[in-house]
C-alpha cells in the first residue's frame, strides 16, 4: 500500500468507534475508571510509517525491563501530555524524539485515529504520520529497542489472534499480532487493529 492510499483512508476516518479492542468498549473503559475515582489522563502516540524497499513499515518500540508500567512490552513511541505541549500532536512528536530520537522536520503528520482508553487510565490519541527512513537513537532508560513491522503484516488477518488472561476472577480477552520474536498485544495491538480497520474499510 502506497503512502498516498494510507493518506486518503486516514483522512476519511470519522468518529465511528473502530477497533474496540478487548472485552470493553471505549466508553466502558472510561466508565470503569470513573467508577474507581481515577483521573483519565491524555497521551499521544505516533503511528509512524516509513517507506522502505517500496513498502510501508510501522515503527514500534520495546520498553526496558525495569520500568514500572508495561515493562518489556511493545508500544508506539509517545507518552503523556504535558502543559508545555501546544496540542496532542506536539505531545506525540516530542515524546517520539525523546524516546527514539526522531527528527520532527522529516515527519509529515497525516491525521489521527479514534482515541483509545487504556486499563492504566490514559486516553491515547494515535497520531498517524509518515517519514523517510530515519536512524533511531533509543533513550536507554525507557526504550530497549526500536524496530519496524511491515504494514502488510498488520493488514493480514491471518497474523491476528484473540488471547486472554484472568483479572479479578474474570477472563479478559484482547487482540494480539505477534511479529517474529515480538509479542504485540494490549493497547498497542488494539490501536493497530483500529488502523487496520481504517485502511480496509470500504
Amino acid at each position: 500500500m502506497k503512502i498516498e492510499q494510507v493518506l486518503a483512508q486516514v483522512v476519511r476516518v470519522n468518529s465511528k468507534k473502530l477497533g474496540e479492542s478487548g472485552d470493553m468498549t471505549f466508553q466502558e473503559r472510561r466508565q470503569y475508571h470513573q467508577a474507581l475515582g481515577r483521573e483519565v489522563r491524555s497521551a499521544g502516540v505516533l503511528i509512524l510509517l516509513i517507506e522502505r524497499d517500496e513498502a510501508l513499515h510501522i515503527v514500534l518500540t520495546q520498553r526496558t525491563a525495569h520500568l514500572h508500567d508495561h515493562a518489556g512490552q511493545i508500544s508506539f513511541p509517545g507518552g503523556r501530555y504535558e502543559p508545555k505541549d501546544t496540542d496532542i500532536v506536539a505531545t506525540a512528536l516530542r515524546e517520539s524524539f525523546e524516546e527514539i530520537g526522531t527528527e520532527s522536520k522529516q515527519i509529515q503528520v497525516i491525521g489521527s485515529l479514534p482515541n483509545y482508553v487504556t486499563v492504566t487510565a490514559y486516553e491515547i490519541t494515535p497520531v498517524v504520520a509518515t517519514s523517510p527512513p530515519q536512524a533511531f537513537t533509543c533513550d536507554p532508560f525507557e526504550v530497549a529497542d526500536a524496530f519496524e513491522v511491515p504494514l502488510a503484516h498488520i493488514l493480514d488477518d491471518g497474523h491476528w489472534r484473540r488471547d486472554s488472561f484472568l483479572r479479578e476472577g474474570q477472563r479478559r480477552e484482547y487482540w494480539a499480532v505477534p511479529y517474529k520474536e515480538r509479542y504485540i498485544w494490549g493497547a498497542t495491538a488494539g490501536m493497530l487493529r483500529t488502523f487496520r480497520e481504517v485502511l480496509l474499510q470500504p
